[in-house]
């Protein structure tokens, strides 16, 4: 890898190109599959970056330094640098440490919490007589899985769907719940509904929690491209590998 794709990526990622280069940049994703891992470790790396320095103060520390470092790595003397948006040199330097993170801090097997993204529930659109659904939704999405989970069990006994099985295993899951979770997420997975997928993904995270990498290696290649997230699958591929 080079430091001028490091900011490509960087750019794409921050929202800082055009339209037209945006479609150039994911026109070469699609057709150069080099290039496609290259950016899935670069974004993998950024995620490991955002745990190691997840507080805004101590990130923004982290980045005061980073022209002081550009100045030790990079050459700014150099036409084609100058040519560069003011922000390369900080973005270069960034790239230089998260590389030195991920092979130095970082070389190792990825982890539950990196992947852990719960998401948000939407009952209450379709409903907004039954208290337990109304109660489910909103104990869910303040992340209060633990008491979410005895209102999910009641609408479960009146209506049993795939929606609300998939919350219930997801809640079964935060609250430490695995075998119980596990049920619930082998019956969607045998299912036909749209929740199918998503069950394969959170079984993967299940293995995942538990340390079962070629368990949860596994689980994710079963799959399907179409999934809506298959993006973040082939990340978490590309980090058991």
């Amino acid at each position: 890898m080079n430091e001028e794709r490091y900011i490509l990526f960087d750019q794409y990622l921050q929202g800082e190109m055009t339209v037209e280069e945006r479609n150039s940049f994911e026109k070469e994703v699609s057709e150069n599959p080099e290039f496609a891992a290259e950016f899935i470790t670069f974004k993998n790396v950024q995620v490991q970056l955002e745990n190691k320095f997840g507080h805004e103060q101590e990130r923004e520390a982290f980045i005061e330094n980073l022209s002081d470092i550009a100045d030790k790595h990079f050459n700014k003397d150099r036409p084609k640098v100058v040519l560069m948006r003011p922000w390369y040199y900080a973005a270069a330097a960034s790239v230089a440490i998260l590389f030195g993170l991920f092979f130095f801090d970082y070389n190792q097997n990825p982890s539950f919490n990196d992947y852990n993204h719960p998401g948000q529930a939407h009952f209450t659109e379709r409903s907004n007589t039954n208290e337990s659904l109304i109660q489910a939704e909103k104990t869910f999405n303040e992340r209060k899985f633990k008491e979410a989970i005895p209102f999910l069990e009641a609408v479960l006994k009146e209506n049993k769907t795939s929606e609300i099985q998939y919350y219930y295993g997801v809640s079964l899951l935060q609250t430490g719940q695995d075998k119980e979770s596990e049920a619930v997420f082998n019956e969607l997975k045998s299912g036909s509904s749209v929740y199918k997928e998503k069950a394969l993904w959170n079984l993967a995270l299940l293995k995942l929690k538990q340390k079962d990498y070629n368990g949860c290696k596994e689980i994710l290649e079963t799959i399907s491209q179409d999934y809506e997230d298959y993006d973040e699958v082939q990340e978490l591929l590309h980090a058991l590998d």
